[in-house]
Formats: structure tokens, sequence, C-alpha cells
């Protein structure tokens, strides 16, 4: 909604800016202007109104540079206004709101661009599997339900995954008293040295809120920007790196099944459908249960070993999954929610509606 009615100021700003080069050229007759517009300053009038144009259209094809021509356009406008002043006065008030909203572009578009920066890098990581479908012989010494679950979702016969992308729409919270925050998210996982870049946008308050969780073979940070400015939360340290394997794993189990015959996770059959799960990285080891259902479906995914900063200590973290369908070829879980067990209650944060999955493509989006 914000957009739309940015993208509605911005046009109309522009046409404004027609009415100058019309008096100057005398093409009709402005009595909205009173004051004597020469011919140069009309082109300039003119120049400014092609700028926002353009800006406009930048903006609405979700272009970062429409900022680098609507700040030369506020600048310029400004300008004949300034020239105008008795007359034009009132077009400072939209500047400034263009200005304003240009500027925090600009700040999401650097801020996007380390994300940008670390995804290109880790397209440089070599192989980590072998670059060959999948087959029965890779998996035989795994779970059976691990075995049955990969059988479901397709992924025999398939290439092996080395890396993948996930785009998420959803929604988050802090606790029970917070309001939901509608976001969406894309997210880059590497195979060879365990990453995981994950960028968010998100509306807090009617705010925009963009956050940088980085994971990189076992380091990881999490930074919370309003305006991708202002930071409003920043974590590190070995209780983040912790946390976020453990993420790093619930991607491979959630979105990327054929990841499942990595040698670094060690497994234990605990029953005929439940799975224990050990993944092993750099010096980190964590711990899960996968819980399957009668037809192949992970339906669960519960650790132990995530940190809740708010409770200063561990808690029980669970993904509970549901909605397969076929995405990219893959029969795969569509809507994950995110879930602290607290002595008390349960606390659902985090509800994630799969948009798209892309498997081993090196093209940036």
């Amino acid at each position: 909604m914000i957009k739309h009615v940015l993208a509605v100021l911005i046009t109309v700003h522009g046409l404004i800016h027609l009415m100058g080069f019309a008096k100057a050229f005398q093409y009709a007759e402005m009595k909205q202007l009173t004051m004597a517009i020469s011919k140069p300053v009309g082109m300039v009038w003119l120049l400014t109104a092609s700028l926002f144009a353009i800006s406009t259209i930048l903006f609405l094809l979700k272009k970062d540079a429409w900022v680098y021509v609507a700040i030369p356009a506020v600048i310029i406008s400004q300008g004949v206004i300034l020239l105008s002043w008795q007359d034009a006065k009132y077009g400072t008030i939209a500047n400034v709101i263009i200005l304003i909203a240009a500027i925090m572009g600009f700040a999401t578009g650097k801020y996007y661009s380390n994300y940008q920066r670390d995804v290109k890098q880790g397209l440089l990581q070599k192989a980590y599997f072998q670059n060959s479908p999948l087959t029965e012989e890779d998996i035989q010494a795994l779970p059976k339900p691990v075995k049955k679950y990969l059988r479901y979702t397709g992924s025999i016969g398939k290439p092996t995954v080395n890396h993948f992308e996930i785009h998420f729409n959803g929604k988050i919270r802090k606790d029970e008293q917070s309001d939901w925050m509608p976001f969406s998210s894309e997210q880059y996982n590497f195979m060879e040295t365990p990453t995981r870049l994950f960028f968010m946008k998100a509306v807090m308050k009617g705010l925009p809120v963009a956050g940088y969780h980085c994971f990189n073979n076992g380091d990881a940070f999490m930074d919370i920007r309003l305006f991708s400015l202002l930071k409003v939360q920043f974590q590190d340290g070995p209780e983040m790196d912790t946390a976020e394997t453990v993420t790093f794993f619930n991607d491979m189990c959630c979105m990327a099944p054929a990841t499942l015959i990595d040698k670094r996770i060690a497994w234990q059959e605990l029953g005929e459908n439940t799975v224990k799960a050990t993944f092993t990285n750099n010096g980190i080891a964590i711990t899960a249960e996968l819980f399957f259902n009668d037809i192949g479906e992970l339906i669960n995914f519960k650790s132990n070993d995530r940190y809740n900063a708010d409770a200063g200590r561990k808690l029980p973290w669970a993904t509970p999954l549901k909605n397969y369908h076929e995405i990219n070829g893959y029969r795969l879980a569509g809507y994950a929610e995110t879930i602290y067990t607290y002595p008390d209650r349960d606390l659902c944060y985090g509800t994630f509606e799969v948009s798209s999955i892309k498997y081993n493509d090196h093209r940036m989006e």
C-alpha cells in the first residue's frame, strides 16, 4: 500500500513539472504559475518531469536504480521550485517525502548488496556431492524412515544437491504480546562449506525492517535493521553459531532431502517413523529428532540445541511441517512453523510458506 502511494506521489509530482514547461513555451495558460519562466528554465522543468517518470517506472519494476534517478530529480526540482517559490513552494513537501524514500531505498540496496556479495562468493564453492543422479545405492546406509522420505519426495533419480535457493513468505513475532510482522525472504544454502545466507524484508508497525542472517562454516550473526539503516537487533557468538547450525541442518532435512546422504550426519533409528540425527561441522555438533508419518512425509523436526536469546538458554525448538505438494519437481512441505517450548507453554513465533525452491542453479535472481 505504501509503495503504491509513493508511486502515485512521484508520478503526480513529476506531471506537475510539465506545467512549468508548458508556461515557458506558451503551450497553455497556466494561471497557477504567476511568475515568468524562461525557455531554458522551462526545459529544466521538462527534464525534471522526465526524471521523475523514469524513477517511477524503475520503482514499479522494483529496480534499485530508481533511487539514483529520484535523488537528482529531487535536487533539480527543488532548484526550479526556488526560482518560482511563490507559486511552487508546496512542491517542497513532495520532494522531502520522495528524498526520504530514496535515501531509505539506497540504504536497503546497499544493505542487500552485502547479502548478494556473500551469495556470489558461495556460488564459487566446489561441488560437495558428486554431480550425478541420486541412486538407491547412495541411500542404502540411511535409516528406513529417511530412505522412505527420499523416495516419497522424488529425490531418487534426480541430481544430488550442492546448493539451493529458497523464497518464503510468512509472518514472525517476538512473543504472544507482539504483533505479527509479515515478511518475505530469500536464502541460499551451500553444502561444501556449510553456508546459509538468509535475507528478510518485513514490516514492523508500518515501518520497513530488513534482516540478514549469515551462517558460514559455523560462524553466524543476525543483523536486524529499521529502514535498513538503524540496528535494532544484533546477535553473534557461540550460542548463535550453534543455533544456526541447527537451522542449517533443518533446511537440509525439510527443503533439500537429497543432502541427507551427507557423511557429516550420524543416524540412529528410534522407531518405525522416528530417527535421531547428529550433524557435525567445524567442531559444532547438534542433534535433532525427525518424525515421519506412514506415507513417508517428514512432519516434524525437534532439537534441544537451539539457543533462545529472550530466555537466555537453550529451549526445545520444533518446525512442524504440512501441505506437501510438488515444488520444482519434488514433493515437499509447503508450510512450516517455528516453535519454542517454554516450561509453561509453546510459542509459535514464525510461519513460513514456500514460494519457490531451486537446486544447483548458479544464476542469481
